[in-house]
């Protein structure tokens, strides 16, 4: 369900605080950027980074895990330039938090 309370309010606060139309317009702008998390952008699901459901079983994860893996490991680019060996350790890195909550979260870690 999409966020909506974020433009109420800063379309009061707007409002309130320059005491005119305008600032509840403005308000409304930055409660906008909020609800969309323009602001402060949410973390990715760590089922989502996994590309699984969060019905997925054990082994279902473990093998979405070594898939990903897999493919994004730095070590498998050893020769390759310097930005694409750091967008695989960036990934690599993205992958492995994943895992780790997913693994936390079923108490299983």
């Amino acid at each position: 369900m999409k966020r909506w309370y974020g433009k109420l309010l800063g379309f009061i606060a707007g409002w309130l605080l320059m005491r005119h139309p305008a600032g509840g317009l403005i308000g409304l702008l930055i409660g906008h950027a909020f609800d969309a998390d323009w602001l402060f952008p949410r973390r990715a699901s760590p089922y989502r980074v996994l590309g699984i459901g969060e019905d997925a079983s054990e082994a279902e994860i473990d093998q979405a895990y070594r898939r990903l893996m897999a493919q994004h490991h730095p070590d498998r680019l050893s020769g390759a330039a310097p930005e694409v060996r750091a967008q695989a350790e960036k990934k690599a890195q993205e992958i492995n938090s994943a895992y780790d909550r997913i693994r936390s979260l079923r108490g299983r870690g």
